[in-house]
């Protein structure tokens, strides 16, 4: 039994993925000749799913039998430290604890968050037929592509600045929580429970604000925005100018949009990433990413989007951690020894993912990891190479772009370039530690 073989992903077709060919998720299943794919150069490829999850299941490629099922049965290519470690997750029955996606962004996502594991059982247990698992979904996003996010909640001085330069914004708050907030924001401890608590109060103000009160504020604001005339528009407004428009372009009359004045706008480069943990607010604006997360379907919305909304749950999830968008990036470090290849390592027991680039004739070895991985090739051609142990043999791996290879556990591999060009490679794994 091989300890390395090639996986089917699938694909999702959500209304806020790029079109056509311009979707990463295209690119991959168009290159690497997804099986029952058919690009329509028309349509929106929003994710490419790898992994157990019941409800898109990656397939072996040899014999279409579902990962989990094989897993299963050969509970050693887990590990047998992350079958125990993971059990409450099914890993007995084959599950992996986490998923890895490919996400291709033209629409912004949803103001979301993802509950805790206390309030994922609490809310799946309430509602099962929105919250359907009682996992949490802790979640990393690595950009593959320039990418834009809203990310966790902005410096309390920066929002009481939107507040006193944005009379739209401030329309929504009433005046009483406004003089708290300013106060709330002077202090010297922005994590204090009282300052948590004056960000709370303007956050579900703005997000519960009745929309015949939102809506003449919204339009007023974005007319101001694209009429840009001198004077009308503060400087402090300019970095926030275009997002309005274009979530406003996206949503027209959506509350939504004012969460520009509240959370953290950046932009990441690729080869960097960001770290949302349970009860940070966040919206992916535009980009194409590697993503993975604990294995949950579970989000709480509450603007940006035409699905149910669940505002009063989400105002109750939050942390009310406000802070510079930097503390939400993850710092890669090195991998083992690999000279080529970086890890990144979330602050949570579910997965962490490796990124390795080789030039062209490089090649790179990754030691044995104590527990499964899924890997898929970004960029490039070349061969995955590993050792036999004990009555198994070693092998080989053509792979290419889109492709996507699972590494059993305890088993090392080597990669390297087909000596024309460059190869990337994303490896998401999880470890019992």
């Amino acid at each position: 039994m091989a300890s390395v073989f090639k996986i089917i992903p699938t694909t999702q077709q959500y209304d806020w993925g790029k079109i056509g060919l311009s979707s990463k998720v295209a690119q991959y299943a168009a290159a690497c000749r997804l099986p029952g794919f058919a690009l329509d150069e028309n349509a929106p490829y929003a994710e490419l799913w790898m992994g157990t999850h019941h409800s898109s299941p990656s397939r072996l490629a040899s014999t279409h039998e579902t990962l989990s099922s094989h897993l299963a049965a050969h509970p050693e290519l887990i590990g047998a430290r992350v079958v125990e470690r993971f059990r409450d997750a099914g890993a007995a029955e084959g599950n992996l604890p986490f998923l890895f996606k490919v996400l291709a962004i033209e629409k912004a996502l949803s103001i979301q968050t993802h509950p805790d594991k206390a309030m994922a059982e609490r809310l799946h247990k309430e509602r099962p037929d929105v919250y359907k698992d009682a996992n949490h979904k802790p979640e990393m996003a690595l950009a593959l592509t320039p990418f834009q996010a809203l990310c966790g909640f902005l410096p309390l001085p920066r929002i009481a600045e939107f507040l006193a330069a944005v009379p739209e914004f401030a329309a929504l708050v009433p005046p009483a929580i406004v003089s708290q907030f300013y106060s709330a924001a002077a202090s010297a401890d922005p994590t204090g429970p009282q300052e948590k608590a004056a960000l709370k109060d303007v956050f579900s103000a703005v997000m519960t604000a009745d929309p015949a009160l939102f809506r003449p504020q919204l339009e007023q604001l974005v007319a101001r925005y694209e009429a840009g005339e001198e004077g009308c528009v503060l400087e402090v407004e300019r970095e926030v100018k275009d997002l309005v428009i274009r979530l406003h372009g996206q949503f027209p009359g959506d509350i939504g949009v004012f969460c520009a004045f509240m959370l953290n706008h950046l932009t990441l480069e690729p080869g960097q990433a960001i770290f949302l943990a349970a009860g940070e607010p966040h919206a992916y604006v535009s980009g194409d990413i590697v993503e993975c997360m604990a294995t949950s379907d579970n989000v709480i919305r509450a603007g940006l989007t035409p699905k149910l909304r669940d505002v009063p749950n989400l105002v109750a999830g939050l942390t009310y951690n406000a802070a510079h968008a930097s503390k939400h990036l993850v710092e890669p470090s090195a991998f083992d020894s690999a000279a080529h290849s970086t890890l990144y390592d979330p602050p949570i027991p579910e997965f962490s993912v490796v990124r390795t680039v080789l030039g062209v004739g490089e090649r790179e070895a990754h030691p044995p990891v104590d527990g499964p991985s899924i890997a898929i090739v970004t960029e490039g051609r070349g061969e995955v190479n590993w050792g036999g142990s004990g009555e198994e043999e070693g092998g080989r791996l053509d792979v290419g772009e889109g492709e996507v290879f699972f590494v059993g556990a305890g088993q090392g591999i080597e990669v390297k370039t087909d000596g024309e060009g460059e190869l990337v490679i994303h490896r998401a794994f999880v470890e019992a530690k």
